[in-house]
């Protein structure tokens, strides 16, 4: 016999659904555990609105592009032919590192480690990269980096290791920043040696001074619940590291053919040569006229034609600009051609372009361990870092490449595309060489190409080479304000930022 259920127990039934669903916001899906109680184990669960923008930083929307120079290779070098791959989204420096970024560097550095003058003179630029000869180039030597005539142009004498370290270094005082700011800390302003706070330190509760009240700790077994815990990776406060962008980024978010984009439509509508549309160097035509006809680069227009002549200089720069100069490209970035070269992650190999993965493609990768002590704690160096070892063999049995002992070959992928290189027998490239683009102040226009690549030992540097930073994007490929699209809106707080930034130009 069938027997329906009266209206009003329905509506009984109904209501305590209802009430359910309401105290089961903060369940788990899949076991219906409370989340943030003590009570119910103490998992954590919060709401998150996606990552936050870094300090002069740009997002970068990831997607598809044909890597390389599409037009003649000029220097027939066969180097760089055209390979479509796939980017994934990522934040960039709006401008190169300037001077004025790179003296607070130097400034923490000797603070931070007094007893260790080697560490501070390896963190110095090599100013004598601007002598020459047959040239005189002096002034250049003793007042370029320091003199606050130039403290807004391009740091450069960086090598690509020194570039690495300031990657590291900005990455650590953003995250005490961050720390600092919401009060987990104290900012270690006079720490020094291993009192240094670095990201991975604190993450793993291997940094101890300056801690302040924590989060709140729903775990039934915390120590001392009023006190609270460190900030964890999975509570989203700090930020990825900084780092140096691969060379398939910076050639992506040089070219910015976001612009070129048909609205609507998965389709661009022309490949550029330039970060900028066209095959000149000087601005078309535009709305302002007083742009059109105005240099889009700081580049050599031909030997001995740094700038052009008195009374119409056409770049207004002999040597280096100042970082804001010149149109930024459609993703709001500034001199992607031109005033320097820019260092990137990868090892520089001829053969890059035929056997690179065509996801995120990097040559360059180090496999590393932490080095643990008998309680499996990270073990620290003198410099307050986590302390990093090779991956031994037994270790890489997953892997594709490795020989006994330690690790070797995964740095330049030689193994996997079966080439040799004898340095400095049949070859000038060695497992040091790196890769940079851009062009710069005395290169010609050719250079200017996102194409175009050059490498330079990792030690080395020259009076043509900065850099800019780099970051991740987690989670979705899109900014937080948007679900979709081409939306590169900036939070109010980062545009006041990047206007201070810039107003730095007219001390």
């Amino acid at each position: 016999m069938k027997r329906n259920l009266h209206p009003v127990m329905l509506l009984a039934i109904a209501v305590l659904v209802v009430s359910f669903s309401a105290s089961c916001k903060k369940r788990s899906s899949v076991t219906n555990f409370k989340y943030n109680d003590t009570k119910w184990g103490g998992f954590e669960a919060h709401k998150y609105d996606g990552q936050a923008t870094g300090p002069n930083l740009v997002l970068v929307q990831g997607g598809t592009v044909t890597q390389g120079v599409t037009e003649q290779d000029v220097t027939f070098e066969y180097n760089n032919i055209p390979r479509r791959v796939t980017v994934s989204s990522f934040y960039m420096d709006e401008t190169e590192i300037s001077n004025l970024h790179y003296r607070e560097y130097v400034y923490w550095v000797t603070k931070q480690f007094p007893d260790f003058p080697e560490v501070i003179k390896n963190s110095l630029p090599d100013t004598l990269v601007w002598r020459e000869e047959l040239a005189f180039n002096e002034p250049y030597v003793q007042y370029y980096f320091r003199h606050p005539s130039y403290q807004n142009y391009p740091v450069v004498g960086v090598s690509w290791l020194q570039s690495t370290e300031f990657c590291k270094w900005r990455g650590d005082r953003v995250n005490e920043m961050i720390l600092a700011e919401n009060k987990y800390i104290t900012p270690n302003t006079m720490g020094t040696g291993e009192d240094n706070f670095t990201s991975e330190t604190y993450l793993s509760q291997q940094y101890t001074t300056g801690i302040k009240k924590g989060k709140k700790d729903y775990s039934p077994y915390a120590a001392d619940p009023k006190m609270g815990r460190y900030v964890r990776m999975e509570d989203g406060v700090l930020l990825p590291d900084y780092r140096l962008p691969t060379e398939a980024e910076w050639e992506f978010a040089a070219l910015g053919l976001v612009g070129n984009r048909v609205t609507g439509n998965e389709m661009i509508t022309d490949r550029r040569i330039y970060p900028w549309d066209g095959t000149s160097l000087r601005e078309p035509s535009s709305k302002e006229k007083w742009a059109q006809g105005k240099m889009l680069a700081n580049y050599k227009r031909g030997r001995g034609d740094y700038a052009g002549i008195a009374g119409k200089l056409n770049d207004n720069s002999i040597i280096t600009a100042p970082v804001y100069s010149f149109m930024p490209n459609d993703y709001g970035l500034y001199n992607m051609a031109g005033n320097v070269n820019e260092w990137v992650a990868d090892v520089y190999r001829p053969n890059t372009y035929f056997d690179m993965e065509d996801l995120n493609p990097y040559r360059g990768n180090e496999y590393q361990v932490r080095d643990l002590d008998e309680d499996n704690y990270p073990l620290l160096d003198s410099l307050g870092r986590i302390r990093y070892r090779p991956v031994k063999d037994e270790e890489a049995v997953n892997r594709r490449n490795y020989k006994k002992g330690y690790v070797v070959d995964y740095l330049d992928g030689d193994s996997t595309s079966y080439v040799t290189y004898d340095y400095g027998k049949t070859t000038l490239v060695s497992d040091n060489a790196r890769v940079y683009k851009g062009g710069s102040w005395a290169d010609e226009a050719f250079w200017c190409s996102p194409g175009s690549r050059r490498y330079l030992e990792e030690d080395k540097s020259t009076c043509t080479i900065g850099f800019r930073c780099c970051m991740i994007r987690l989670g979705g490929d899109v900014d937080n304000e948007t679900k979709g699209g081409n939306n590169f809106k900036k939070t109010k707080k980062q545009q006041k930022m990047n206007k201070t930034n810039r107003n730095m130009n007219k001390f």
